[in-house]
């Protein structure tokens, strides 16, 4: 019986620090053996929101005791470990610079492959950890701070089909909670007030709904519950508002998403339609509620990370190692931190005033 791979991968792009072991069985399924998270909630609270510098340093302070962690439960060694993957891009440079130095010093402890990974490829590959995934897929990417359509064809082979041209859905999600006065980070705390609102109660924007493609915009839908929110004398419209909001992103995601599955099946010469949704808001019941539907209505098998993994964390990260080392694509130790990574390098950047679309 031939040894299986043994992928060590870490995590720091922003304010989780994390770390987890995976591996697969003889069948070729990944097997996580560890996937611990350390959150930084408590740090960044009183800001209202991620303070790289604190995120940083909570990271370094914390990193060497993850990791720690991450081995000790998964029952394996430190001598069995066949590879150390590391976030690279893209996120804070400051945090990333963080795993992505402790990972590259651990490679050569152990004189191992080091593999830097695209933080959206892991979330790409989220689901991978928990289904049989085959290639091509249709992606959404619905995180705080990425929002995209891509056509998925297999590692490194992303083409996009749209993206946010502002907000990003999650940043959205969090800076409608600050405005209702819910504490960061909010944006989960949306989907609970919405269950005691009035989805109709407020009409609000749904930008470029009918033009571009599938590309998304959420800011104009932001500056109106903004507007809103100063207007509201009571905890019922909070809820309404809450609501409202909900109902609109769900709105709009099904619209933009129909657009997104023409522009798949044109790109493709399909057996079988899959559609991937991963990142952080994926755990968004109602909008995963929402998607299912709109699959069976279109004939698309939809796939969804389990919970606990849409947000980030080390799993997914190991995840894209372990597709990586039995590619025997490896990375040289000055490999740098790269705060924007487009998983499609030949997309071009849609953000900032004058987008014409």
């Amino acid at each position: 019986m031939s040894k299986k791979p043994l992928i060590l991968g870490i995590e720091t792009s922003c304010d989780e620090t994390a770390a987890s072991l995976i591996t697969e069985n003889e069948q070729g399924i990944p097997v996580v053996l560890s996937n611990i998270v350390s959150s930084q909630i408590d740090v960044h609270k009183e800001y209202g929101g991620v303070v790289p510098e604190l995120a940083a340093r909570s990271h370094i302070e914390k990193i060497d005791l993850i990791v720690k962690k991450a081995i000790n439960e998964s029952g394996k060694r430190i001598d069995e470990i066949d590879a150390v993957a590391s976030t690279a891009g893209p996120g804070l440079i400051v945090c990333l610079s963080v795993g992505l130095s402790f990972g590259k010093a651990f490679a050569l402890a152990i004189k191992k492959p080091f593999i830097a990974v695209n933080h959206l490829e892991g979330h790409a590959l989220s689901p991978k950890l928990n289904s049989n995934l085959n290639y091509p897929y249709l992606l959404l990417l619905i995180s705080g701070g990425h929002s995209q359509y891509l056509n998925v064809q297999g590692i490194e082979k992303y083409k996009r089909l749209g993206t946010t041209i502002d907000d990003a859905l999650g940043e959205a999600f969090d800076k409608t909670a600050k405005v209702l006065g819910i504490e960061f980070p909010g944006g989960p705390q949306i989907e609970i007030l919405a269950k005691k609102g009035d989805p109709k109660k407020y009409i609000l924007p749904k930008p470029i709904l009918n033009k571009g493609g599938c590309n998304l915009s959420f800011a104009g839908l932001k500056t109106s519950v903004l507007k809103i929110a100063k207007t509201i004398k009571s905890e019922q419209e909070k809820f309404d508002l809450a609501a409202s909001f909900q109902n609109t992103i769900e709105e709009i995601l099904y619209k933009k998403t129909k657009f997104a599955f023409n522009e798949f099946e044109k790109q493709n010469n399909l057996n079988k339609k899959v559609f991937v949704v991963a990142g952080g808001v994926a755990a968004n019941k109602k909008i995963r509620s929402m998607l299912i539907k709109l699959c069976k209505e279109n004939n698309y098998e939809s796939i969804f990370p389990p919970i606990e993994l849409c947000g980030d964390n080390a799993a997914m990260i190991a995840m894209v190692g372990l597709e990586k080392f039995k590619l025997k694509k490896f990375n040289n130790l000055d490999h740098p931190a790269i705060p924007r990574w487009a998983l499609d390098e030949n997309a071009i950047f849609l953000k900032g005033a004058g987008v014409k679309l």
